[in-house]
């Protein structure tokens, strides 16, 4: 997209019925007529490279609706989430929006444009855990699995719901509009880990009808988008490193915060790469500290 063309996208963002258009993609994603959905799904094929081999169902008639189609499980074994104890996983398909240390409180969002950690979080006291952290932020396009799984094995301390708009996340306006992902909703995900205390953030986007997490099902849509907040200590929601935690009814981005010095990002991590569920995000622990030195 050129630089004329962003813009205008970028305008388009501040005039469009966001909300409105969202709730009408999220009910005709539900339509269970088999020709219509049938139709919207081999339309989508045929205009994104959608791996369709890596499905546990390959056939599109498999599928009731379109959103069952765009949320699709992977096949068993397909991604590799195993190794040793320090290996912090990439829990998406995606690309790789900006990720690195983060400085002081304040989260790169592009060039020029920053947001600090307590409007992302919702909570100051969480974010001066994360000060001077380490963070990755992963879009998720049409075309990319929309699962999210956990990078390292986890115990759920808290889950919070923040309201806000649906602006698009695409590289457009993330590179136009500012503090993007502290202004769109989203759900903060607290754990517990062997690396410290983990954050795992889900933001909701334009067209993005809904998110879901495995404890609480469907988060959004909520007919009053008022915050949400939710303690864990005694419910006990353990997830394993790979496990799925969430899914995109539609696509958006996924923030990964880290303490200080709890780990140390993989090179590769880098804005514009392309990454796979089950590749190193980071190391972890006495490796985190090797890598630092």
């Amino acid at each position: 997209m050129n630089k004329a063309g962003a813009a205008l996208f970028v305008m388009l963002q501040y005039l469009l019925p966001k909300r409105l258009i969202s709730s009408l993609v999220f009910r005709l994603t539900r339509v269970r007529l088999r020709w219509f959905k049938n139709l919207c799904i081999r339309a989508f094929c045929r205009l994104y490279p959608i791996r369709m081999d890596e499905a546990l169902r390959p056939d599109i008639a498999d599928y009731a609706s379109f959103n069952d189609f765009f949320t699709r499980e992977l096949r068993p074994g397909i991604r590799s989430l195993d190794g040793p104890a320090a290996r912090i996983l990439c829990p998406v398909d995606g690309t790789v929006s900006q990720a690195g240390q983060i400085d002081g409180q304040r989260v790169l969002q592009a060039k020029g444009r920053s947001y600090t950690m307590a409007a992302l979080l919702g909570d100051a006291q969480l974010a001066a855990v994360f000060a001077g952290g380490s963070f990755a932020t992963l879009y998720l396009a049409p075309f990319n699995y929309h699962r999210v799984h956990m990078p390292i094995d986890g115990t759920l301390l808290s889950m919070r719901y923040l309201p806000g708009t649906l602006f698009s996340v695409n590289p457009a306006t993330v590179g136009g509009i500012d503090r993007l992902f502290a202004r769109n909703e989203r759900i903060v995900c607290e754990f517990a880990t062997a690396a410290g205390r983990m954050v795992q953030i889900l933001v909701g986007a334009f067209n993005v009808g809904s998110m879901a997490t495995v404890w609480a099902g469907d988060v959004t849509p909520r007919a009053e988008r008022n915050a949400d907040y939710r303690r864990y200590d005694d419910a006990q929601v353990r997830l394993a490193r790979g496990d799925e935690m969430g899914r995109f009814n539609m696509g958006s981005t996924v923030i990964v915060l880290f303490g200080r010095g709890a780990v140390s990002l993989e090179p590769a991590i880098a804005p514009g790469q392309a990454v796979e569920l089950g590749q190193t995000l980071a190391l972890a622990g006495a490796q985190a500290r090797a890598g630092a030195n």
